[in-house]
């Protein structure tokens, strides 16, 4: 109860520090035990990464994104949080892409399993987005709130720390708005910054999530925004949901997918798909494993891990006597209709979030809003014949 309140309380105030006050963020966190992840330039791209200041934040630079193009660029400030997103999501730190299930080792009786399980990192995300909080809150249905609940991304999940940031600056493949998941940070976090960077001043609005965030907060040398630092901070947010790149209409769409499952459409697409995985990686929800079975040189060690699969590859569908989806036609409308369609009757929610990384990371650009609207807009489902060569 008293946790509750004071959650409360923190709720219905507004703080606010400058930006040279980033390093006692981090200091309060590292702390606290947290290993820090957030965003960093490296390779031509802002991914995430270990971070062991605040020095290592994108200070001045943005992306400029489009179906299948990504560049880096300077910005005219020195945002830290100036950019959208890029290649990297939080599940590969929740969701890990090689997880080691089990090992075992030969011996004189037989064999040995191995308990080299390692305790998890307990983690703290700088600069996660709304859109990022509602793919985490996607994982979670999938791996916490199921029959059988995911050891590993329950224990990575309940340690983890979230220092959200809203977005002001959405791109060109963006379409969080249209999709009810941002550019605003409402629900999820333990604290949320809004960066403001006008005239010579640069600084964060600061509203706190929980308990823990009241804590690492009260560590940081701050003061209550005043009014108008709290106005300047929501009117960046409204003006960003006014320049997203792309928007989807959801409105009849799972229905428009469930009826057009022969449309000749998905030949159409399927013409340019090359089936490399890139928008399923990408993806902050798509979560599809395979397990891989290993054995060493000499026959005497073995183990078994999960790793990330994708719904492109003809792996993924074999079945006794071979794979169940032969062509790119059947395995993109795989993705498409479990994003958009099935993935409602699972879970309740679409699993999109309007990030637009699948667009931006497409070698062939490849654009999800268009695709999906394409079958808003159908008539009645011609059938393409190719149901039946699959």
């Amino acid at each position: 109860m008293d946790a509750d309140r004071s959650r409360a309380d923190h709720a219905a105030a507004t703080f606010c520090f400058e930006v040279g006050q980033l390093a006692a963020l981090f200091d309060a966190l590292r702390a606290r035990g947290y290993q820090i992840v957030g965003p960093t330039r490296r390779d031509g791209a802002i991914v995430y990464d270990d971070l062991q200041s605040a020095d290592d934040l994108p200070d001045g630079w943005t992306d400029q994104q489009d179906a299948g193009r990504y560049r880096l660029t300077r910005r005219s400030d020195h945002a830290r949080f100036g950019y959208v997103v890029g290649p990297h999501s939080w599940k590969r730190f929740l969701h890990p892409s090689a997880l080691k299930l089990w090992s075992a080792r030969r011996s004189k009786g037989g064999f040995e399993v191995i308990d080299d399980a390692q305790p998890e990192p307990s983690f703290a995300f700088v600069g996660v987005r709304a859109c990022e909080l509602a793919a985490i809150a996607r994982q979670d249905q999938v791996f916490l709130e199921g029959p059988h609940v995911d050891r590993v991304y329950a224990a990575r999940r309940q340690r983890a720390f979230l220092v959200a940031v809203d977005c002001t600056e959405p791109g060109g493949t963006c379409f969080c708005a249209s999709m009810g998941t941002g550019p605003g940070v409402e629900r999820g976090y333990d604290l949320a910054l809004t960066e403001l960077v006008v005239g010579d001043g640069h600084r964060f609005v600061v509203r706190v999530g929980s308990q823990r965030g009241a804590e690492v907060l009260a560590d940081v040398p701050h003061r209550e925004a005043t009014a108008d630092e709290a106005r300047s901070a929501a009117e960046c947010v409204q003006a960003a949901a006014g320049r997203m790149g792309r928007s989807l209409d959801t409105t009849g769409l799972k229905e428009a997918l469930d009826e057009h499952a022969e449309h000749r459409h998905w030949d159409e697409v399927a013409s340019r798909c090359l089936t490399c995985g890139n928008c399923t990686l990408a993806c902050p929800t798509c979560f599809c494993v395979t397990v891989d079975d290993t054995l060493d040189l000499t026959g005497n060690a073995a183990a078994r891990w999960r790793r990330w699969d994708t719904c492109f590859s003809l792996e993924f569908s074999y079945m006794h006597g071979g794979s169940v989806r032969l062509s790119p036609r059947s395995r993109y409308r795989q993705w498409l209709t479990h994003k958009l369609a099935s993935w409602v009757d699972q879970f309740g929610v679409s699993g999109c979030v309007g990030c637009g990384r699948c667009i931006t990371w497409c070698p062939v650009g490849i654009d999800i809003t268009a695709e999906a609207r394409a079958f808003s807009e159908a008539g009645a489902p011609p059938a393409s014949g190719a149901a039946a060569t699959e």
